[in-house]
């Protein structure tokens, strides 16, 4: 008995604040994954070291139409035997929005094994109307719908109230999470600045006009932005665009198992723990 106490860590080892496992059951603290051409190999490692601690994958972009579609299948199938959400990129349906292709693209992402969908309008203009009818579609076909709120042009804002009734709208139309676009590089972006940090009068704008916040996935590839905003919002808060190599290292700041949220973690009066 003994030996087989030793063989596991911890538990204030693995979760020094003693909330996160219980959080994760809950839904809090979602990680969504970028995965931007990872082969079958690479997803596999992903899947083995980070997967328990990462509920979304998407692949970045257009980049589904691009895959051999016998490894795009392995991927799909490895992703749904983990209890992944697995879907591709906002940019590749506004491509079938522009290109008049939706309802094919719908049938193709369903028949592949796709579990959810991001629609998105970082590129194209989508009138609410459409979009709400779009989330609809989505809905009624058994798809997971994360919108996404945001342009990705270089320099482009949250205008707050913008988001709030996006939202609001989004999710009254059927959507689980609404993300605020970042792209994959944090810079000059959304609510990051030229230098990839936070803009706090924005964030406490958005969070003075969003109700239900807590629903928003923040589109974070940055260790800094990822630090800041769980210093912000705590352990639970959603966080999106993490690159695959980094989903693990997310998960210690989330626990407090990394300098920059030391704090989260919580030192136990009781005797057996201190050890």
């Amino acid at each position: 008995m003994k030996s087989a106490v030793l063989d596991n860590w911890h538990q204030l080892l693995r979760d020094p604040s003693g909330r996160r496992i219980a959080e994760r059951r809950k839904g809090l603290g979602k990680t969504m994954v970028i995965d931007k051409g990872m082969g079958l190999n690479a997803f596999t490692d992903f899947i083995q070291t980070a997967g328990p601690f990462v509920d979304i994958v998407k692949l970045g972009f257009g980049t589904a139409v691009l895959y051999d579609q016998d490894l795009l299948r392995k991927k799909l199938k490895l992703a749904s035997d983990s209890n992944l959400v697995m879907m591709p990129g906002g940019t590749l349906l506004e491509v079938a929005i522009q290109q008049g292709a939706v309802a094919s693209f719908l049938d193709r992402i369903c028949s592949l094994g796709f579990t959810g969908v991001e629609i998105s309008d970082g590129t194209i203009e989508l009138d609410r109307i459409r979009r709400t009818s779009l989330i609809k579609e989505c809905v009624s076909r058994g798809l997971i719908v994360v919108t996404e709120y945001g342009k990705k042009a270089a320099g482009s804002e949250i205008d707050p109230e913008e988001l709030a009734f996006t939202a609001h709208c989004d999710w009254e139309a059927g959507a689980e999470m609404v993300a605020v676009e970042a792209r994959e590089s944090g810079i000059n972006i959304g609510l990051f600045d030229e230098h990839g940090h936070c803009k706090e009068s924005i964030l406490e704008d958005v969070l003075g006009k969003v109700d239900q916040a807590s629903r928003l996935i923040w589109e974070a590839p940055l260790k800094n932005q990822q630090a800041e905003l769980l210093l912000q919002f705590g352990a639970g808060v959603h966080l999106g665009n993490i690159a695959p190599g980094e989903a693990l290292s997310l998960e210690a700041m989330r626990r407090g198992l990394r300098a920059d949220t030391f704090g989260f973690g919580q030192q136990s009066a009781d005797p057996d723990y201190m050890i």
